[in-house]
């Protein structure tokens, strides 16, 4: 089942911190000679100020496209502080992730299923790892951080006039999920414009995040999810609960 396959990837890769970029709130983002070069001399004193950065987001909204081999979807993100996520697809059209700070609910339209996880306050679980400075810092324990090549920003991609510095983060012990990550990050504002995970089989997931809004006031209710009545319900498809 292909769906269920790439959504098990989607949501553990989402747990080690994917986040936002190309912000467009009200809020002033550092300044380019402030914040990327003054006293930025590593790529630990960089990732840390990324991480401040980070701590000043209680919620946002945009565009996001995960890939995988030839596999992509694309829909709507959003997040609230500390730990509420939902993701509308597109494409899967209909498919639903949300997490609603203690039940991780999937639903895929074509089977007529939802995955439910009971997650709550287990260790590890997504409780708070999403777009946050915590996020952030749970990846800075767990992973070596380097820049790519150059502290300097280099295009996104071969071609691409949009600049992003360049991180490669690899891991510490096994029990990562992740070998390695590459984050490619905003120089303005210090926001990740995209992430990159490879997993031990050598296979990559990528998130890219687009037309993103931070500090909107996004309401609780927002990430609320009633499942078609219709729908098969099968739980615990993560782990199995402990209750």
């Amino acid at each position: 089942m292909k769906p269920r396959f790439a959504l098990t990837a989607l949501l553990a890769a989402l747990a080690l911190g994917p986040a936002v970029a190309q912000e467009k709130s009200a809020e002033a983002p550092p300044k380019v000679e402030d914040a990327a070069n003054a006293d930025i001399t590593t790529a630990e004193d960089f990732f840390a100020k990324a991480a401040e950065r980070y701590a000043q987001i209680q919620d946002y909204e945009g565009r996001i496209s995960i890939t995988t081999g030839k596999y992509a979807m694309t829909g709507t993100i959003a997040f609230k502080s500390p730990n509420l996520l939902r993701i509308d697809f597109t494409q899967p059209a209909g498919q639903v992730i949300s997490y609603d700070g203690a039940v991780l609910a999937v639903y895929i339209p074509e089977y007529r299923a939802i995955l439910q996880q009971q997650i709550g306050d287990k260790p590890g679980a997504a409780s708070a790892k999403l777009a946050t400075a915590e996020g952030l810092k749970t990846m800075r324990r767990s992973y070596f951080v380097a820049y790519e090549s150059v502290p300097e920003p280099l295009p996104l991609a071969e071609g691409s006039a949009e600049k992003a510095v360049r991180l490669v983060l690899n891991r510490k012990s096994v029990a990562e999920g992740f070998k390695t990550i590459r984050l490619f990050v905003n120089p303005d504002s210090l926001i990740i414009r995209r992430m990159i995970g490879t997993a031990l089989s050598g296979d990559e997931i990528a998130f890219d995040f687009e037309q993103v809004r931070t500090n909107i006031g996004i309401p609780a209710a927002r990430f609320a999810y009633e499942s078609p009545a219709s729908a098969n319900v099968y739980n615990n498809f993560l782990f199995k609960s402990e209750e």
